[in-house]
């Protein structure tokens, strides 16, 4: 990450942008306004994603944010802009998504510092390897001037490719809960062990399963995923004691997430106490769904127009450091086509036709809000 920091603020500095990394290792690039004081734009995304990924998810936001700026060519506005790569919006080394979003809205209390990685390494620590100062997360906070948040994204989804669209305007971010299910039973010979004396964990993990699939199919809207199992021991000679599980929960409604959540969580204890078995869940995760601002979701629709493509909205089943953003100031969310609707993964892309629509809406987007006088004084929450 240190050298994709260094890189990073190789292209930056030569558009005229001060570049800084803050406390918890957001890479932070003002580019400022033709007058002072002046109000301030966020554009951005984040520079982390998760293994064996693709090369466009988060990155790719951060790279229009610094086209936006190239596409300038050293005009400054009546606004700044800060380009922010966000750092650990996915989650994966601690358990907790978006610490460095968080981080701008002042959500990165101790309990987040003090919460450790498989290897007992603390985000503090963490933070401290890194070269950083954790007492000076306060610092990370967004200027007070800051009027809006605008990320550009990939779908990560089907839906444009199936309209035949490269751009989208996000109206609303789908809420999510994650959950950590474990199953504990009783470890025994597999050889030796009559099937109806069995307290065999996988077994009844696997039953819950294909439960959380029924549900999902069941419930308009809602998707519902178990995207890890652990097992212990985990010999195929011995019945399982213990099969800890993942839940993912997502639905643009949250009344609908967590009824399905508590319906999920309860059949869990059903199928645990039918089989007399233990099960423990915990909550790692509740997000509440998020309605991007208005106002900016219209000026998206219109450079949208303005650059050719058809106006579009369309709800975000994936997180987003927008979602974040938007507890605290007015945000908005542009999409480009996913080819093949795939993310995650090596076979991720984009179109490089999409990419020069998605700079060019950028483009007209950022025209427009300097147009806006009340955009340079407050921003009107719709």
């Amino acid at each position: 990450m240190h050298d994709v920091h260094r890189e990073i603020t190789r292209w930056l500095e030569p558009l005229g942008a001060t570049v800084r990394v803050d406390a918890v290792g957001n890479l932070r690039a003002l580019y400022r306004a033709s007058e002072t004081p002046a109000s301030r734009l966020l554009i951005g995304s984040h520079l982390d994603t998760v293994p064996n990924a693709g090369a466009f998810d988060g990155i790719l936001g951060v790279m229009l944010a610094i086209a936006c700026l190239e596409a300038l060519e050293g005009k400054r506005l009546p606004y700044a802009i800060e380009v922010v790569g966000f750092s650990e919006e996915e989650g994966v080394r601690f358990g907790i998504p978006f610490i460095g979003s968080r981080a701008l809205v002042g959500s990165v209390d101790d309990n987040l510092l003090n919460a450790e990685d498989a290897y007992g390494v603390s985000v503090r620590k963490a933070i401290q390897d890194f070269g950083l100062d954790p007492n000076e997360i306060g610092q990370a906070a967004f200027d007070p001037e800051t009027r809006a948040y605008l990320e550009f994204h990939i779908e990560q989804g089907p839906v444009l490719e199936k309209l035949g669209l490269p751009l989208a305007a996000v109206e609303r971010i789908a809420g999510q809960s994650r959950w950590e299910v474990t199953f504990l039973g009783r470890s025994n010979h597999a050889g030796t062990t009559p099937m109806n004396l069995r307290l065999d964990a996988i077994a009844a993990a696997a039953e819950w399963i294909t439960l959380v699939e029924h549900v999902a199919n069941t419930t308009p809207g809602l998707v519902a995923t178990v995207g890890s199992v652990e097992t212990k021991p985990g010999a195929t000679n011995v019945i399982a004691r213990e099969a800890r599980v993942s839940l993912d929960v997502r639905h643009p409604d949250d009344r609908d997430r967590n009824r399905a959540v508590e319906s999920l969580v309860e059949q869990a204890k059903q199928v645990a106490e039918r089989r007399g078995l233990e099960v423990r869940p915990r909550e790692r995760l509740s997000q509440a769904a998020v309605a991007m601002h208005s106002f900016l979701t219209s000026r998206i629709e219109e450079a949208l127009r303005q650059t050719g493509c058809a106006s579009h909205r369309m709800v975000s089943g994936a997180g987003h450091d927008a979602m974040i953003l938007a507890g605290k100031i007015p945000s908005a969310m542009i999409f480009l086509r996913t080819p093949g609707g795939i993310s995650h993964d090596p076979a991720e892309s984009v179109a490089v036709e999409d990419v020069a629509k998605a700079i060019e809406c950028g483009a007209h987007l950022l025209g427009q809000l300097a147009s806006v006088p009340t955009f340079h004084s407050r921003m009107c929450r719709a």
